[in-house]
């Protein structure tokens, strides 16, 4: 006869591709990052901005001054604007991809692996999936404080003053929140901080040059294009640039599908690498 305790079988561990288990328990893992950075905000901000600007400046003035105006398809036409407006309206969404990608890997990972922050808020009655989303939203929001700083300058340049520029911040936000995503991926499966170099080499690099903030789409070649409309700051540059341009953006119920695509397979994802190598 068997026995009940060799018939039963083994403890087996949840899938960690489970349904995230989130709570309202996040905020105060995002309150807490909000504290810690307040120490340091205004030089975190300078140098978030500072680079962006510079891009601006050299670019957009030194260029801009060689290039004249940018012929762009609208809805009844190609439409000549300066190049600064161009390259403002793309680097905008450029500096947002930064400020998230930034935070979603070189914060989170201190506190995740070198500062062991993770594993003392998790002491208290936070589980791993709150602290990953409240990590995804903290650098989602830095990266619109950071847009927000920019949007600011820009205005004061005069570079646009388009009422619609209010609507490109919910959507930059949503940039943010793409990227951060996406980010944190990166962040679960990094051994230390040389591992993010691949990240920017291989894919961030490459799409900011495909992405249409330097130069319109319609340059490169019809296979490179056909890829560069689903990479996501391709779809994010589509929804704010006509809103610099006091327009509204074609197709943006596909580009905002694309950015929410990126955002929650990109959690999820990292959600069940953080879960592996916490597990591990």
């Amino acid at each position: 006869m068997t026995s009940p305790l060799t018939s039963a079988t083994p403890f087996s561990a949840p899938s960690i591709w489970r349904a995230p288990e989130l709570s309202w328990r996040f905020w105060p893992v995002f309150l807490r990052n909000l504290l810690v950075w307040r120490k340091l905000a205004i030089p975190s901000l300078v140098g978030n901005i500072a680079e962006p600007l510079m891009w601006l400046v050299a670019f957009g003035y030194g260029m801009g001054a060689l290039v004249g105006q940018v012929s762009l398809p609208g809805p009844t036409g190609d439409v000549k604007v300066p190049y600064i407006l161009f390259l403002a309206s793309g680097s905008i969404c450029m500096s947002a991809m930064n400020a998230a990608t930034f935070e979603a890997l070189y914060s989170a990972f201190s506190r995740m692996h070198v500062q062991k922050t993770w594993d003392g808020i998790m002491n208290a009655p936070v589980n791993l999936d709150d602290v990953v989303l409240a990590e995804m939203l903290w650098a989602a929001f830095k990266s619109l404080f950071t847009v927000t700083a920019i949007l600011g300058v820009m205005l004061a340049l005069g570079i646009s003053y388009s009422p619609k520029l209010f609507l490109a911040w919910p959507v930059l936000l949503g940039v943010g929140i793409s990227f951060s995503c996406i980010a944190l991926i990166v962040n679960a499966l990094a051994k230390g901080y040389d591992f993010f170099t691949y990240y920017f080499t291989l894919f961030l690099t490459p799409m900011m040059f495909l992405s249409g903030i330097f130069f319109p789409l319609e340059q490169l070649p019809e296979l490179v294009r056909l890829v560069s409309q689903w990479l996501p700051l391709t779809n994010a540059v589509e929804l704010v640039r006509p809103l610099f341009m006091d327009q509204w953006p074609q197709h943006p119920v596909r580009h905002l599908l694309v950015l929410a695509v990126y955002a929650v397979v990109g959690f999820w994802v990292a959600l069940a690498l953080t879960r592996k190598r916490f597990r591990g």
